[in-house]
Protein backbone atom coordinates (compact mmCIF):
# COMPACT_ATOMS: atom_id res chain seq x y z
CA UNK A 1 0.00 0.00 0.00
CA UNK A 2 0.98 3.47 -0.47
CA UNK A 3 1.83 6.34 1.94
CA UNK A 4 -1.27 8.25 0.84
CA UNK A 5 -3.39 4.93 0.87
CA UNK A 6 -2.59 4.57 4.72
CA UNK A 7 -2.65 8.16 6.03
CA UNK A 8 -6.80 7.66 4.80
CA UNK A 9 -7.30 5.17 6.09
CA UNK A 10 -6.03 6.28 9.20
CA UNK A 11 -7.86 9.42 8.91
CA UNK A 12 -11.47 7.72 8.35
CA UNK A 13 -10.70 5.50 11.30
CA UNK A 14 -9.90 7.97 13.50
CA UNK A 15 -12.91 10.22 12.87
CA UNK A 16 -14.99 7.69 13.21
CA UNK A 17 -13.87 6.99 16.56
CA UNK A 18 -14.48 10.71 17.59
CA UNK A 19 -17.78 10.96 15.47
CA UNK A 20 -19.14 8.35 17.68
CA UNK A 21 -18.24 9.77 20.67
CA UNK A 22 -20.51 12.42 19.77
CA UNK A 23 -23.70 10.74 19.46
CA UNK A 24 -26.49 10.94 21.58
CA UNK A 25 -29.51 9.61 22.37
CA UNK A 26 -32.09 8.96 19.75
CA UNK A 27 -35.32 10.44 19.33
CA UNK A 28 -36.34 13.86 19.99
CA UNK A 29 -36.14 14.77 24.26
CA UNK A 30 -34.56 11.22 24.56
CA UNK A 31 -32.55 11.00 27.85
CA UNK A 32 -30.49 8.18 29.27
CA UNK A 33 -31.98 6.09 32.31
CA UNK A 34 -29.47 4.26 34.28
CA UNK A 35 -30.08 0.99 35.01
CA UNK A 36 -28.95 -0.40 38.36
CA UNK A 37 -26.36 -2.97 38.67
CA UNK A 38 -27.06 -5.76 41.26
CA UNK A 39 -25.05 -5.70 44.44
CA UNK A 40 -26.28 -8.16 46.69
CA UNK A 41 -28.01 -11.63 46.36
CA UNK A 42 -31.13 -11.84 48.03
CA UNK A 43 -33.80 -14.39 48.84
CA UNK A 44 -37.20 -14.37 47.47
CA UNK A 45 -40.07 -14.33 49.32
CA UNK A 46 -43.66 -14.56 48.17
CA UNK A 47 -45.27 -11.13 48.27
CA UNK A 48 -42.23 -8.70 48.67
CA UNK A 49 -40.61 -6.76 45.88
CA UNK A 50 -36.97 -6.78 46.29
CA UNK A 51 -35.37 -3.52 45.70
CA UNK A 52 -33.31 -3.04 42.54
CA UNK A 53 -29.77 -3.53 43.55
CA UNK A 54 -30.89 -7.51 44.72
CA UNK A 55 -30.61 -10.37 42.58
CA UNK A 56 -33.08 -12.69 43.64
CA UNK A 57 -32.54 -16.34 44.61
CA UNK A 58 -34.63 -19.11 45.70
CA UNK A 59 -33.02 -20.70 48.72
CA UNK A 60 -34.95 -23.78 48.68
CA UNK A 61 -33.17 -24.56 45.29
CA UNK A 62 -30.14 -23.23 46.09
CA UNK A 63 -30.26 -25.67 49.57
CA UNK A 64 -31.11 -28.68 47.49
CA UNK A 65 -28.17 -27.50 44.85
CA UNK A 66 -25.78 -27.56 47.97
CA UNK A 67 -26.84 -31.26 48.77
CA UNK A 68 -26.68 -32.74 45.83
CA UNK A 69 -22.99 -34.04 46.33
CA UNK A 70 -24.77 -36.51 48.56
CA UNK A 71 -26.88 -38.43 45.72
CA UNK A 72 -26.02 -41.48 44.46
CA UNK A 73 -25.77 -42.13 40.68
CA UNK A 74 -27.47 -45.04 39.31
CA UNK A 75 -26.22 -48.64 38.47
CA UNK A 76 -27.48 -51.50 36.84
CA UNK A 77 -28.57 -54.83 37.74
CA UNK A 78 -25.83 -57.02 37.41
CA UNK A 79 -23.85 -54.77 39.51
CA UNK A 80 -26.38 -54.26 42.03
CA UNK A 81 -26.41 -58.55 41.48
CA UNK A 82 -22.87 -58.80 41.96
CA UNK A 83 -22.62 -57.38 45.59
CA UNK A 84 -25.79 -59.02 46.55
CA UNK A 85 -24.65 -62.23 47.82
CA UNK A 86 -21.53 -60.03 50.26
CA UNK A 87 -24.19 -57.40 51.73
CA UNK A 88 -26.19 -60.63 53.69
CA UNK A 89 -22.89 -61.62 54.66
CA UNK A 90 -21.71 -58.45 55.63
CA UNK A 91 -25.11 -57.79 57.64
CA UNK A 92 -24.92 -61.10 59.87
CA UNK A 93 -21.08 -60.33 60.98
CA UNK A 94 -21.65 -56.41 61.21
CA UNK A 95 -24.40 -57.60 63.39
CA UNK A 96 -22.47 -59.58 65.62
CA UNK A 97 -20.31 -56.99 66.26
CA UNK A 98 -22.99 -54.59 67.06
CA UNK A 99 -24.88 -57.49 69.39
CA UNK A 100 -21.24 -57.81 71.11
CA UNK A 101 -21.15 -54.44 71.84
CA UNK A 102 -17.50 -54.32 70.10
CA UNK A 103 -18.27 -52.30 66.93
CA UNK A 104 -15.56 -49.55 65.90
CA UNK A 105 -13.37 -48.20 63.08
CA UNK A 106 -10.77 -51.54 62.99
CA UNK A 107 -13.51 -54.02 63.35
CA UNK A 108 -15.35 -52.64 60.83
CA UNK A 109 -12.83 -52.43 58.46
CA UNK A 110 -11.96 -56.08 59.04
CA UNK A 111 -15.45 -57.56 58.71
CA UNK A 112 -15.14 -55.63 55.04
CA UNK A 113 -11.86 -56.76 54.28
CA UNK A 114 -12.47 -60.19 55.31
CA UNK A 115 -15.95 -60.10 52.97
CA UNK A 116 -13.50 -59.22 50.09
CA UNK A 117 -13.97 -55.89 50.46
CA UNK A 118 -10.61 -54.19 50.97
CA UNK A 119 -9.46 -50.33 51.27
CA UNK A 120 -12.66 -49.72 52.35
CA UNK A 121 -13.37 -45.99 53.95
CA UNK A 122 -14.34 -46.14 57.35
CA UNK A 123 -15.25 -43.04 59.95
CA UNK A 124 -16.91 -42.94 63.62
CA UNK A 125 -19.47 -40.66 63.91
CA UNK A 126 -20.70 -39.51 67.42
CA UNK A 127 -20.16 -43.25 68.57
CA UNK A 128 -21.95 -44.57 64.72
CA UNK A 129 -19.01 -46.55 62.45
CA UNK A 130 -19.98 -45.56 58.74
CA UNK A 131 -18.55 -47.46 55.90
CA UNK A 132 -18.33 -47.06 51.80
CA UNK A 133 -16.18 -49.64 49.71
CA UNK A 134 -15.89 -50.36 45.90
CA UNK A 135 -18.50 -53.35 45.12
CA UNK A 136 -17.87 -56.91 43.99
CA UNK A 137 -17.86 -55.42 40.28
CA UNK A 138 -18.38 -52.13 40.75
CA UNK A 139 -20.95 -49.33 42.49
CA UNK A 140 -20.46 -49.77 45.99
CA UNK A 141 -21.41 -51.05 49.46
CA UNK A 142 -22.08 -48.64 52.11
CA UNK A 143 -24.25 -48.03 55.79
CA UNK A 144 -23.25 -48.25 59.33
CA UNK A 145 -23.38 -49.47 62.69
CA UNK A 146 -25.02 -48.24 65.22
CA UNK A 147 -26.24 -49.21 69.06
CA UNK A 148 -29.50 -49.38 67.41
CA UNK A 149 -28.64 -51.18 64.16
CA UNK A 150 -27.48 -52.49 61.18
CA UNK A 151 -27.46 -50.94 57.78
CA UNK A 152 -26.02 -52.26 53.93
CA UNK A 153 -26.88 -50.95 50.69
CA UNK A 154 -25.70 -51.26 47.38
CA UNK A 155 -25.84 -48.07 45.06
CA UNK A 156 -23.52 -45.82 43.01
CA UNK A 157 -20.96 -44.05 43.41
CA UNK A 158 -22.08 -40.31 45.08
CA UNK A 159 -21.97 -37.56 42.88
CA UNK A 160 -18.54 -35.93 44.91
CA UNK A 161 -16.57 -39.07 44.22
CA UNK A 162 -16.45 -42.47 46.37
CA UNK A 163 -18.83 -44.37 48.46
CA UNK A 164 -18.55 -42.76 51.42
CA UNK A 165 -19.79 -38.77 51.59
CA UNK A 166 -17.67 -36.14 52.98
CA UNK A 167 -18.73 -34.98 56.85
Amino acid sequence: MTKKIVVAVLAGIGAVLLLAGCAGPSGVGAELTPTVTPTAACPQVEGVELPPECAPYDPEQAMDLNDRYRDRMEIDSATHEASAAVVETLRIDLEGLRTAGTFTVDTVRAVLTDAGLPDAQVREDYGDVLFGVGGVDGGCVFGEVTEEGVTVDIGGYILDGGCLPAQ
